[in-house]
């Protein structure tokens, strides 16, 4: 036992001498390719993942038919797991639990009795509870299966067979949709209308060429379970479509209800796919209870067999479409279904198709179960047809034969050399009962054998003839319309085309906030509040010991507060949901993310076309519009952008023609506005050159008014000889007036 030798492979060991890299990569490739084909990614032709494939056939072989009684849930799962699927039972029973929600599947694939859970989120019951069967649209999928329509293969234990894929009746992979992650790839297909992709089927078997457009007209897009309002403009579902790459638009559908004197109420009668209706609501009321939603007042779920969502708003006065246009913003009463339609192709490897592409590899599928069903029908009737050839020469020669069967020792013998039959005719013969070979007839031989040469004549003529071939699919199809897209409650279109209405949020939201005027005031340490009305003696404003007055902006509550700090970027805050200046106020920088390090150089309240002059230390600036820095997270917007160890010294409203600025040289130049650029962001171009320092302070005034600055003593001083000033952008300037500020600021 002490003996660490290696073990000998000679007697029976196995040890390897490779790279552990080499190793570990070719193991998760087979473990990635198995989970690509065996898992995640379902087959063009039938739309189907094995394990649902699996539960299908197995379900068929139990007898479990529409008609027939169901079974136990647990006795399906039992024989998946057993011969087909070496997985766990949670997870096929999962499968099977979803392929019988008719909120899941467009067309439900198993009729479920019991509980199978709801669209609130709540789980099915457990396997041994609920009983199921294969429904009329699964039925479509296997027909054929036992016709030789498709490749059998060995289970895993090779003890049985399982088909590679479905016959698919219909084109259950756009009708019922799949989703899935594989290594490194992932597949999300929203459900259609069957009856819609029918016609589209049959519309590109009389003409292949049709376009990705041509096909759209007959079915225009996804038809989801729940229903729903698609609002993804046509354009861009026609791209989805062409590339098999996107995403849809989808809305809750809603209707306004009358309450009566005046009052009104929003009801949502349809929530969007796969989003649970109990989580929605409590989103909404999150929501709610935060105050992100100031138009609503209260929801409630009135749900019973059907989806009832009621939302009241905050006042009569609220627009509909407003309220519903901010929920749609802000929850899950609008999502966006992503499209990628990733695929197993017939060859077995990962594809994106387009629409056409998956309707061309489903009919090609069609076709070649229409010939191999073909030719296994006529290799029976082959078989029949000898059989009733070898009947026929019975019936001429019947006392001979009867004497033949009754009194001779070996009759199969004798029987192939008295009338030259074969060994399968001579064995149909004595498989007969005597009473019943009495009784034949010749007519109903003869008839029987017409009957069965037209038909082979008829299937040979299939098998040879392509035009033949799309004429039995499109047959198939035809007869699988009936039976799914002209059922009423299962063939009519659930979701509904429309157009998102262009509604400005943030306007309507101001409509409903009441207008009054106040005074936003900023600490230096960074503590911001609103008084109500005007502050006319800003000595009369208290503060936090070692605290003291930075700003006093004068606004209205309607105004959206715009801040400009020294690291460039511009914050917005309402002005409404600013703190009452009954205390202190609050930090600012629990409002937006400023930096410690980084401070405010500049307060104002947004005004719609204003334009700003904005400038860094090192004297490079340009001219922004204030709407176009309107930010709206708590990050900001970088508008001024600066290089390493630059801070922002200026941010200043464009009123006048001129515009003057100043170094910490105390150099000061005047030149025209229109020199600067206007621009959303960037660095912007030179103002003042300097050896020393940087830029200090700008302003701007107005040629024909005049200039003026304050002195150090906080008198107003004219600047009538302004004009000696005036130099080009950029330049270095002329040393400032006698008397000007000692700060060197044109205002204190």
């Amino acid at each position: 036992m002490d003996d660490l030798s290696p073990i000998d492979p000679d007697e029976g060991g196995r040890i390897l001498d490779e790279p552990f890299s080499e190793a570990l990569s070719r193991r998760y490739l087979a473990y990635a390719l198995s989970t690509i084909t065996q898992r995640a990614l379902p087959d063009v032709r039938d739309g189907l993942k094995p394990v649902h494939r699996r539960l299908l056939y197995a379900m068929r072989l139990l007898r479990l038919d529409p008609q027939a009684s169901a079974k136990k849930s647990a006795r399906v799962v039992g024989d998946v797991i057993g011969k087909y699927h070496p997985h766990g039972d949670v997870a096929v029973y999962d499968a099977l639990v979803r392929l019988a929600q008719d909120f899941a599947q467009r067309y439900p694939l198993i009729d479920g009795q019991g509980n199978f859970g709801n669209i609130d989120g709540d789980n099915a019951a457990a396997m041994r509870y609920t009983e199921c069967r294969l429904t009329e649209a699964a039925r479509l999928l296997l027909d054929g299966i036992d016709e030789d329509a498709v490749d059998l293969r060995a289970t895993y234990d090779g003890e049985d067979e399982e088909p590679v894929v479905l016959p698919a009746g219909f084109p259950n992979l756009l009708a019922n949709g799949s989703s899935g992650i594989a290594v490194g790839m992932a597949t999300s297909i929203p459900p259609h209308n069957a009856g819609e992709l029918i016609d589209a089927c049959l519309a590109l078997i009389k003409d292949p060429d049709l376009s990705t457009s041509d096909l759209l007209a007959l079915a225009p897009g996804p038809d989801f379970p729940t229903g729903g309002v698609i609002v993804e403009p046509r354009a861009s579902l026609a791209e989805v479509y062409e590339t098999g790459r996107g995403g849809v638009r989808l809305r809750a559908r809603w209707e306004k209800e009358d309450a009566g004197r005046g009052l009104w109420r929003i009801v949502v009668t349809e929530v969007p796919y796969q989003v649970k209706k109990a989580d929605l609501v409590e989103q909404l009321a999150s929501l709610l209870e935060d105050k992100k939603v100031p138009l609503l007042g209260d929801v409630r779920d009135e749900s019973a067999e059907d989806v009832r969502l009621v939302l009241e708003p905050r006042s009569r006065t609220v627009e509909p479409e407003v309220l519903m246009e901010s929920l749609f913003k802000l929850s899950d009463l609008e999502v966006r279904v992503p499209v990628n339609m990733n695929v197993l192709n017939a060859r077995g490897a990962p594809e994106v198709m387009g629409l056409k592409a998956a309707l061309r590899a489903y009919l090609d599928h069609r076709r070649e179960v229409v010939v191999r069903r073909a030719q296994f029908r006529l290799a029976r009737i082959e078989r029949r047809l000898h059989v009733l050839d070898g009947l026929l020469i019975v019936f001429l020669n019947l006392d001979e034969v009867i004497r033949i069967v009754r009194y001779e020792d070996e009759p199969r013998v004798r029987l192939i050399a008295a009338f030259a039959l074969s060994e399968v005719q001579a064995d149909a013969v004595l498989d007969t009962r005597l009473r019943q070979l009495a009784k034949l007839e010749e007519a109903q031989i003869r008839a029987e054998h017409t009957q069965l040469s037209l038909e082979r004549d008829e299937l040979n003529a299939v098998v040879a003839t392509p035009q033949k071939q799309w004429r039995r699919v499109a047959e198939g199809l035809a007869e699988a319309r009936k039976l799914l897209g002209d059922k009423p409650g299962l063939g009519p279109r659930r979701s509904s085309f429309g157009e998102a209405p262009n509604i400005d949020l943030a306007q309507a939201v101001e409509a409903r906030v009441v207008r009054e005027a106040i005074t936003v005031i900023v600490s230096e340490r960074g503590w911001i509040r609103a008084a109500k009305g005007r502050v006319e003696d800003p000595a009369s404003l208290t503060f936090k010991e070692g605290d003291r007055l930075a700003f006093a902006v004068a606004a209205e509550t309607t105004d959206r507060l715009m801040l400009f700090a020294s690291d460039g970027r511009v914050f917005t805050l309402p002005c409404d949901k600013l703190p009452s200046a009954r205390g202190q106020g609050e930090p600012l920088r629990l409002m937006i993310e400023l930096g410690e390090q980084e401070r405010v150089l500049s307060v104002f309240a947004h005004r719609p076309g204003a334009r700003r002059i904005v400038a860094s230390a090192a004297g490079y600036g340009f001219i922004f519009e204030e709407s176009e820095a309107i930010a709206a997270k708590r990050s900001g917007k970088q508008v001024l952008n600066l290089s390493d160890g630059t801070a922002a010294a200026v941010c200043l409203e464009v009123k006048g023609d001129q515009v003057a600025v100043i170094g910490d040289n105390g150099k000061i130049l005047i030149f025209s506005v229109d020199e600067l650029p206007v621009m959303a962001r960037g660095k912007g171009v030179k103002l003042q050159s300097y050896r020393e320092g940087g830029l200090r302070d700008a302003m701007t005034f107005g040629a024909e008014e005049g200039a003026s600055w304050v002195d150090s003593g906080g008198r107003t001083r004219s600047w009538p000889e302004w004009r000696d000033w005036v130099g080009r952008r950029g330049s270095a300037g002329k040393a400032a007036p006698r008397g000007f500020a000692a700060n060197r600021r044109f205002r204190p």
